[in-house]
């Protein structure tokens, strides 16, 4: 706030301009981040999220394999919603603090996708196909189809969760660029 005195000893309060200039930046901030829809992307977060937890459900009932003991499907697709559900926040509630939040979410969640990733094709590989024995009524055995099942749902898990990866990361680099092109504002917003 600038004051400026007269000849005539009256005070005047001027406007001041670094506070506008201030406010206008976080105006853009908030208009840079809405501009990126990451309420979309948090969005399609949250629906994966569902979509892996939901269908792991089958492999309970499967052979138990190293996915189902370690429970891959359940912390990962949590991870998930979690992510998306911080994504969808951040465009409602836009700070530099929420923004730095929301990628923190997002590289944690990027990182627990690629465990996820690697946990999924360590077992597809280790629990291949079986062959199918004919039974008396010209049918395979249930273990045949057990395992087409299993893989069958692994197999889709894997391709969400990889979906999931690069859904992260477009929503981590959106947000870090535009946090990156606002950071000078940022010290100048945590004094206010």
């Amino acid at each position: 706030m600038a004051v400026s005195i007269s000849r005539d000893l009256s005070v005047h309060v001027l406007h001041d301009v670094n506070a506008s200039k201030l406010t206008d930046r976080q105006q853009a901030l908030r208009a840079s981040v809405q501009k990126g829809e990451p309420k979309c992307l948090g969005v399609s977060q949250v629906m994966l999220g569902v979509m892996v937890m939901s269908y792991s459900i089958p492999l309970i009932f499967t052979e138990i394999t190293e996915v189902v003991r370690l429970g891959v499907p359940w912390w990962s697709g949590l991870s998930f919603i979690i992510s998306g559900v911080v994504a969808i926040v951040v465009e409602k509630h836009c700070s530099m603090k929420t923004v730095g939040l929301c990628i923190g979410v997002s590289v944690v969640s990027i990182v627990l996708s690629v465990v996820a990733l690697i946990v999924y094709s360590v077992d597809l590989e280790k629990n291949p196909e079986s062959q199918c024995v004919l039974l008396y009524n010209r049918s395979c055995d249930e273990k045949y189809y057990a395992v087409v099942l299993s893989r069958g749902v692994k197999s889709s898990l894997l391709l969400f969760t990889l979906v999931q990866t690069v859904i992260s990361s477009t929503l981590c680099y959106l947000l870090y660029t535009k946090r990156r092109s606002f950071g000078q504002y940022a010290v100048r917003i945590q004094l206010e």
